[in-house]
């Protein structure tokens, strides 16, 4: 059942993109998301008699994650695991029984029977690991971010630019219907002018995973430490910016913030509270908080326009204005009939209520409003595109097809996630620095 269900998942996704070919308004639509335009029914169609073959280097929570979506699809086949830590090397291969084992990532590398790498380990080794593994000829597929530092994030992009191989970022959202759909929405206007974005993501979770032994407590929970991880901002603003930028169709300029451990007093090194400002060169600006200690306000991708609000996480839009065809008065006269206000507000003819109105939802999707993980998850959300992603991927290992746009969009994250922890750590407002700026970029 669940691996029909994963191949629905996917045929609806690729049925959608194909559709949008078709509509008024989809090419418009695909021509700013390129890297969908050959996630089609038909291009499943003419490889389904292939298999990409698969090694996955780290085969922790993460990895199993990936390890169940591979199974369910018909052109991948898993053929390889690696970890060196023997206890999620055992978990990964009862559910794999036919691969091969390895626990060293380069032993991996060098056999000859593996099309693709996905690797799923801690970030501090992404950027050396996908490096290795584009220089054995291998396409890679890294879980976000791309690395640890702005340095390693270039040498990467700059190995990208020069292999023939395919690189792809687990940035799940770009193959979210929801996200595409919405997407599309905003830059077709429906909520005008956009003039901001307000994204935040609330957890009441400690982030911390069981240690078996002391030693291994760096090495279990390496979010917590610099060394390892960019803590919020990496693990979980990479993919928030990601969608502004994608809003906006632009790159922030300038990156300013603050960051505390309010809560989780245990030891960790890495912020447990964040509050940070980007500005694009326009004006616009992304407000981005992020708290582990309180999930009341939950997460949410918030695109502001000037004629109304897209909430690309639940998949819902309210319009601004709702009630234009009363006059001012007219709406001061009925809220004080409703005893909104106790007393009469002095004002004008052109009096204009301050309190919010209750705005109606509308759908991007039928008449559904997408629920949002509360967080206690570290794995990853159903249906949040990171099956739809990985599978394109294995069809990428099979065509030789490079997607466009995917590595450059995780690396502007990923420099935007490094760039507000370095402005936190020094106080001070960052302007994003000319030698890492890329093509892609518009500021």
């Amino acid at each position: 059942m669940a691996n029909n269900k994963q191949k629905e998942v996917d045929q609806n996704l690729r049925q959608f993109i194909k559709d949008l070919g078709y509509i008024a308004g989809g090419g418009a639509i695909l021509s700013t998301m390129p890297w969908l335009q050959s996630f089609t029914p038909a291009m499943a169609q003419s490889i389904r008699h292939e298999k990409a073959r698969i090694g996955l280097i780290g085969t922790g929570s993460r990895g199993q994650y990936h390890i169940h979506n591979l199974l369910m699809m018909p052109h991948a086949q898993i053929v390889a695991l690696c970890d060196d830590y023997a206890p999620n090397l055992q978990a990964a291969s009862a559910l794999v029984p036919s691969a091969k084992t390895y626990t060293d990532y380069k032993k991996l590398l060098e056999s000859n029977e593996i099309d693709g790498i996905v690797i799923s380990t801690p970030l501090h080794l992404h950027a050396q690991q996908t490096l290795d593994s584009l220089d054995a000829g291998k396409h890679v597929f890294c879980e976000k971010a791309m690395a640890l530092t702005m340095e390693e994030c270039k040498t990467v992009y700059e190995a990208y630019q020069k292999t023939d191989k395919v690189l792809y970022y687990c940035m799940q959202r770009m193959f979210d219907e929801k996200y595409i759909k919405g997407i599309g929405m905003i830059h077709s206007g429906i909520i005008g002018e956009v003039v901001g974005a307000r994204c935040h993501w609330f957890r009441n979770h400690n982030w911390r995973r069981p240690v078996p032994s002391p030693e291994l407590e760096r090495r279990i929970n390496w979010r917590l430490y610099w060394d390892y991880s960019g803590g919020l901002m990496t693990e979980l603003a990479s993919h928030q910016l990601e969608v502004a930028n994608w809003a906006n169709q632009r790159t922030p300029s300038s990156v300013c913030g603050m960051g505390d451990i309010v809560f989780w007093k245990d030891g960790r090194e890495v912020y447990d509270s964040m509050s940070l400002v980007y500005r694009y060169g326009n004006g616009t600006k992304i407000t981005y908080e992020s708290l582990i200690s309180n999930k009341f306000n939950g997460m949410e991708d918030q695109i502001l326009g000037h004629k109304g609000t897209m909430n690309l996480a639940t998949g819902t839009y309210f319009l601004e204005d709702v009630n234009s065809n009363q006059s001012g008065i007219q709406q001061l006269i009925n809220q004080i009939g409703n005893r909104v206000f106790s007393a009469i507000p002095a004002a004008g003819a052109s009096w204009r209520p301050e309190t919010r109105d209750t705005y109606r939802p509308h759908f991007v999707m039928g008449n559904r409003n997408f629920s949002v993980t509360e967080g206690s998850s570290m794995i990853g959300a159903e249906a949040d595109g990171s099956d739809a992603i990985l599978s394109a991927f294995c069809q990428s290992c099979i065509t030789g097809e490079k997607a466009t746009e995917v590595v450059e969009e995780c690396y502007s994250a990923t420099l935007l996630c490094l760039l507000g922890n370095q402005a936190v750590a020094e106080q001070t407002t960052i302007a994003f620095p000319e030698e890492y700026k890329i093509s892609h970029m518009k500021f």
